[in-house]
């Protein structure tokens, strides 16, 4: 059964008022579509469900046993009263931080390694969050490394600060550990927001990708001064074994395994549809397309080799479950890269990589859904729409009616699986809209929600509301899957 509601500017608190409101839209009808973002996702993921929960509480106990591992070895091979005063103190913290800092330094990597594992089972927005966390302690640590070993060789030497920098850089392979360190300073200053906003993407995304450099820069360093890492033993068994698996899943995931997906399917530009103004949809075919193994509400990474755009590769959902013949995105041109797409030329080679994302029907744990979108959020939960049982209802938000997109589609999909689709129309501090995207409006659109898997992708604002009112109706945590906008 299909219920497709416009709310436009009206209160909703009155029952009257909000049978007012409702009007049906026969099947088919398709209005003019435009979308309020480019499309780009840099995380689309579903938050808690319970396969994530365990991944990611997976993770962190193996995060924390390997550090834990490593902080042993030190203290095992730390020969007693190494401790003894001030400058030897200052000294073994120095080393403490640098195998601290090492370690940092390889969950970074693997975190943003692509790994298949690890980017289809733990929520792409964790592994952002990590990384990004992990970024701001591993530049202190660092640094903290540099200041605690150089002013307790300078205590115990009686030289200057600046003497005894000048003096290590004689040693082997520190000219090398010095420049890792004034990269990864410099790559976490570019991270902070403020600085980050102010670069071009593609800018960032260069300087960001020099960061890799400070893992080889520094391998020499550590093996060959570290007092655990230099000799022989199980110490260095356990860095080196560290070392290899991080390398080995990098290689994995940023080029193995992206060379098998796309030598496999070999994917090509196959049309261009203008959906409006400024949005379009591409449509990519390839070969044995029913072996891909993406999710609807899944993500690739895409790359289109044709004049213009070849050089970047960005992040962008299906718009369609995939089906075996054809995959689509569909974008928003809002800035150089998106408004080139539009010129790709039919027959143009695609490199993706992926898919990735666990915002998937399959992670739900109840049987029916309430999907909550706002602007081109409406991509992926388009997509989820095709994989869930009937009884999901769609909450769709925009600002106007023009704003709309898939309407076409989403009404018939909603005849066809026995859902409900409701508009909500208007501005952001309208209070129609507002109401709706509250406890008693979700209350009164869906009044079994308790009993509901909640998927929630969209502006910032939007998930934040829906968030609220979802904690105040007490939906439990593991029913909410949250797909939010960070670019």
């Amino acid at each position: 059964m299909l219920v497709a509601t416009v709310v436009v500017n009206l209160p909703l608190a009155d029952d009257a008022r909000w049978g007012a409101v409702a009007v049906p839209r026969p099947r088919g009808s398709d209005s003019p579509a435009t979308d309020d973002d480019s499309g780009h996702r840099a995380v689309r993921s579903a938050a808690r469900s319970p396969a994530n929960r365990r991944s990611r509480r997976f993770l962190l106990l193996v995060f924390w046993a390997l550090l834990a591992v490593g902080m042993w070895l030190w203290w095992r091979d730390t020969p007693g009263g190494a401790v003894d005063g001030p400058p030897a103190a200052l000294t073994e913290a120095g080393r403490i931080t640098g195998l601290l800092g090492g370690y940092l330094l390889l969950a970074q990597v693997l975190l943003m390694s692509r790994v298949g594992p690890l980017e289809r089972k733990v929520a792409a927005n964790d592994i952002v969050g990590w990384h990004r966390d992990l970024g701001g302690v591993l530049v202190v640590v660092v640094v903290a490394h540099v200041v605690l070993t150089t002013v307790g060789y300078a205590r115990m030497d009686g030289l200057s600060v600046l003497r005894e920098l000048w003096r290590l850089t004689t040693y082997e392979d520190m000219i090398s550990a010095f420049v890792a360190t004034g990269v990864l300073v410099g790559v976490g200053l570019l991270a902070v927001r403020a600085v980050r906003e102010a670069l071009p993407y593609e800018a960032w995304h260069v300087l960001h990708l020099v960061s890799y450099a400070v893992l080889l820069l520094s391998y020499g360093h550590l093996f060959a001064l570290g007092r655990e890492l230099s000799a022989p033993g199980l110490g260095r068994s356990f860095w080196t074994a560290l070392y290899v698996v991080v390398i080995a899943c990098l290689a994995w995931g940023r080029v193995l395994a992206p060379w098998r997906l796309n030598a496999r399917h070999r994917l090509r530009v196959a049309a261009v549809v203008p959906e409006s103004a400024d949005t379009f949809s591409i449509y990519v075919h390839g070969r044995r397309l029913d072996e891909l193994e993406a999710k609807a509400g899944q993500f690739f990474r895409w790359r289109f080799l044709d004049r213009g755009v070849w050089a970047q590769a960005h992040p962008f959902s299906l718009s369609a479950a995939p089906n075996g013949e054809w995959l689509r995105l569909t974008i928003k041109a809002v800035g150089d890269h998106t408004r080139r797409l539009r010129a790709l030329r039919p027959g143009a080679r695609v490199l993706v990589t992926g898919p990735s994302g666990v915002f998937t029907a399959e992670h739900r744990v109840r049987h029916r859904a309430l999907l909550i979108a706002g602007g081109s959020g409406i991509a992926p939960i388009r997509a989820i729409l095709e994989d869930l049982p009937p009884g999901a209802v769609v909450v769709y938000r925009a600002s106007r009616a023009a704003d709309l997109i898939f309407r076409g589609e989403l009404e018939h999909l909603a005849e066809a699986r026995g859902a409900s689709v409701v508009y909500v129309i208007g501005a952001r501090d309208d209070p129609g809209p507002r109401s709706v995207i509250s406890p008693h409006g979700l209350r009164r659109l869906v009044p079994d929600i308790h009993r509901r898997d909640v998927y929630l992708c969209g502006p910032e604002g939007l998930v934040r509301s829906a968030q609220s009112a979802l904690r105040t109706l007490r939906v439990s945590r593991r029913q909410i899957h949250v797909d939010p906008f960070e670019l």
